[in-house]
This record gives C-alpha cells, sequence and structure tokens, in this order.
C-alpha cells in the first residue's frame, strides 16, 4: 500500500510553489489507490503560527486536495502536527546518542539559527561545519558546558551515499560534504532532517515527493534512518517553480500566494490547470481538478525543467 504526504510548515502564506508539490505528491497517491497523509511541520515554533496552518489547509482544500489523515482529520499514526511529537523525537534522540553517534556542540545560537527548518539545499545552512567539537575530550566538554547548553550533533562518516531518485535518476553524495549536522539545537528544539525522518518512519511512509532543493538534504536523512534500524521510504525529487528573479519560489512573492489568487476571483480549477501545465502534465493552461488529472498520471510525465513564473504569466492567467 502507497502511503504518501504532504507537510508543510506555517510560516508563511501557501504560495505556488508549495501547492504544486502538494498537487504532485497528492497525484502520486491517489493515482495509485494509496493513502494521503497531511502532516503540519510547526516544530521550529517561534516561527510557526496556528493561523497560517489553518489557511494553508483550506487552500489546499479548495484546490481540492484532500487527505485520509491529518491534523484536522486524525488517524491511526497522529498526532499530525510535529510540535506534539517531541517524546519521539527524544526517544530516537536516546537511541543515537546510546549508539554514540551523537556529540554535544558548544557553538553559538546563531551558528545554529537555521537548522529546525526545512533547508533548501545544504548551501542554506552556510558552510560545512568544521567539526570544531567533535573531538573535545571529557574535560573541555564539562568546562565548556558551565557556561553553555550544547545542542547536539550528529557524527557523520566519511563514506558516500547512494540512492535511485525516482525522478532525478541515480544520486551519489559524500556523506561528509555539510559536515556533522545538528539534530537538536541548545534551546531544545529539534531539527528538519531528525524530525523529517521520525515522522516519516513512525507514519509508515513509503512515498515522498518534494521539491529538488532537498535533494542534498537526503543523504543525511539516509544515515539517521540507518542508524535508527528504519526502512526509508522511496524519494522523488522534482524541479522547482522559480520567481522572476530567478530564485526559488518563495513567500517574497506575495502575488503568488493562494489566498491572494483566492481573492483575485481567479477559480481552483484554473490555478490547478496552470500547475499541471507547468509540470508537463498538460500541453496548455486549461481548467481541471485534481481528480481528473490523477487517472493518467505517472511521474514520468513531469517536467525535468524548471519552470519560472512571473507577473506576465499571472495575467495571462487572469484573463484565461
Amino acid at each position: 500500500m502507497i502511503r504518501g504526504r504532504y507537510a508543510p510548515t506555517p510560516s508563511g502564506e501557501l504560495h505556488i510553489g508549495n501547492a504544486r508539490t502538494a498537487l504532485l505528491a497528492w497525484l502520486q497517491v491517489r493515482s495509485t489507490g494509496g493513502t494521503f497523509i497531511m502532516r503540519m511541520e510547526d516544530i521550529d515554533k517561534p516561527r510557526s503560527k496556528p493561523e497560517l496552518a489553518r489557511e494553508a489547509l483550506s487552500d489546499l482544500r479548495w484546490l481540492g486536495i484532500d487527505w485520509d489523515e491529518g491534523p484536522d482529520k486524525g488517524g491511526s499514526f497522529g498526532p499530525y502536527v510535529q510540535s506534539e511529537r517531541q517524546p519521539l523525537y527524544e526517544a530516537a534522540i536516546d537511541r543515537l546518542t546510546a549508539k554514540g553517534l551523537l556529540y554535544p556542540c558548544y557553538c553559538s545560537r546563531a551558528e545554529l539559527a537555521a537548522v529546525a527548518s526545512a533547508p533548501h539545499g545544504l548551501s542554506a545552512e552556510g558552510p560545512a561545519y568544521p567539526g570544531s567539537c567533535r573531538h573535545l575530550n571529557e574535560g573541555e566538554r564539562q568546562e565548556r558546558a558551565q557556561r553553555k547548553t550544547p545542542a547536539l550533533r550528529f557524527a557523520v562518516p566519511d563514506r558516500p551515499i547512494v540512492f535511485h531518485d525516482r525522478t532525478a535518476g541515480p544520486q551519489s553524495f559524500q556523506a561528509g560534504e555539510g559536515g556533522d549536522f545538528v539534530v537538536r539545537r541548545a534551546d531544545g528544539i529539534v531539527s528538519y532532517q531528525l524530525a523529517v525522518v521520525v515522522d516519516d518512519a513512525a507514519m509508515e511512509i513509503s512515498d515522498v515527493l518534494r521539491g529538488c532543493d532537498l535533494i542534498d538534504s537526503t543523504p543525511r536523512q539516509l544515515l539517521i534512518y540507518e542508524a535508527l534500524d528504519k526502512r526509508p521510504p522511496r524519494f522523488a525529487h522534482v524541479p522547482l517553480l522559480l520567481g522572476a528573479d530567478g530564485k526559488r519560489l518563495a513567500k517574497r512573492h506575495g502575488a503568488h500566494s493562494i489566498r491572494a489568487m483566492r481573492e483575485s476571483g481567479l477559480r481552483p480549477e484554473l490555478i490547478v490547470g496552470a500547475l499541471a501545465a507547468m509540470s508537463g502534465l498538460l500541453d496548455r493552461i486549461e481548467p481541471i481538478t485534481p481528480l481528473e488529472l490523477a487517472s493518467d498520471f505517472s511521474l514520468t510525465r513531469i517536467s525535468d525543467q524548471p519552470t519560472v513564473v512571473d507577473e506576465g504569466w499571472l495575467q495571462r492567467l487572469r484573463i484565461l
């Protein structure tokens, strides 16, 4: 049985890049008769807002994307909100600690501030961690612990990690390229890398479809799956939608939020048709529902090139 998921972070309005990933993940599952799970990734509480979580669910339903399990529906693998799953993360940290795979890191909070959120490529985290705290002796750790509560880092082995991506093809990374990575910040917030593995494993997710900006985070997650003796899902990383500035479409492109498009009077079927055309599933933009797309969906039909979404595109959409 195929079990797939979409897991938004409620730190900004849902934009069409998010919606397109959700649509493709939904189509992958629905086209096979599988189970689709909605999970809210609000592990970084200072950045997450409950009202944005509610709005994201409303926007997705408006587009015609539904789910079998989720924050508002329940299910056998709940809770479906990350901030309510802390005991699972602590249990995983205990297992990794017992295996000698974690060590305390006393670097500054500023150096670790971004690690709770889903990274957009390892470059988004800054330079590779040089291993400053990895080889401290016990006396040095005790001395630093008197001045600062440590984060916890995963000691990455220096070996290649190879996997097959269902859309991007064979992948090979040197596991240590990004350095040892944080699994829990000094303030107690666990990292995206740990939380996503624990949640996907516990929810028995078989297939993960997400943006290609996360493909170089996959080796880290595979290391955690291996360390926790869990079977990883099959991965499919799809090309991104880009803003007119050529950068990954993000909340800074406010005109492309689903909320803004709803309020402008655009029909959901037209937005879905546009997302399908951007993804190579349709030859041209035309109104269509997700359910209509599911009947002949295949991962092989997804375009292997990123798509630029500019203001001209939005204007054209408004006159269709």
